[in-house]
């Protein structure tokens, strides 16, 4: 095999064979075929630890010369149609959070200002310590109703928004088979 470029990061994969990196019971044809969880996992962290800014390749080093049911082309194109399709689960996944975001700010603020409303009616109705706790009560109820929605665009759309990215990358990478002799078969 031709040395790998060095302009790239590498993720280096071990497997006894080809059918160890894909989940076995999976009915889809095979350039479809989802990745067995453990292979996706490693992959997916190695390349978390890797430089973003540099191209991925992904070697696979195999004990056993694939069958001709796997060519080398197919297992490739494969293993970035799984994570074209991760980061397109992803994107959907980003995008419902988002809707739901807005959502529940619609609702928040909503809540806010008859929260807010009603504190102030209160305060013209009466100076009593107890109205004082009910007006307060719901100054704080309306703020902790924007809780969620700011938890949403403030936190929660990050990780998905890295993990897409990741899966894009991911979806592009150079793959390459080798083929060796007293490869270590735990290597996943």
């Amino acid at each position: 095999m031709a040395n790998p470029p060095r302009d790239h990061q590498h993720i280096d994969l071990r497997l006894n064979e080809v059918n160890q990196l894909f989940h076995s019971l999976d009915p889809s044809p095979f350039r479809e075929k989802d990745l067995d969880a453990q292979a996706e996992e490693f992959i997916v962290d190695w390349a978390k630890e890797l430089a973003r800014s540099t191209p991925l390749l992904l070697t696979i080093h195999l004990a056993r010369q694939p069958l001709m049911e796997y060519p080398e082309q197919a297992v490739k194109e494969a293993v970035r149609n799984y994570f074209r399709y991760r980061a397109e689960q992803t994107t959907r996944q980003y995008r419902e959070l988002l809707r739901q975001g807005w959502k529940d700010l619609g609702i928040g603020l909503l809540f806010l200002f008859s929260c807010l409303l009603f504190a102030e009616f209160l305060t013209d109705f009466s100076h009593t310590a107890s109205i004082a706790v009910l007006r307060e009560s719901l100054i704080i109820g309306g703020w902790v109703a924007m809780w969620r929605p700011m938890e949403i665009f403030l936190y929660d759309r990050w990780p998905l928004k890295r993990r897409q990215s990741l899966y894009t990358r991911l979806s592009t990478m150079e793959v390459r088979l080798e083929v060796s002799t007293g490869v270590d078969p735990r290597g996943t």
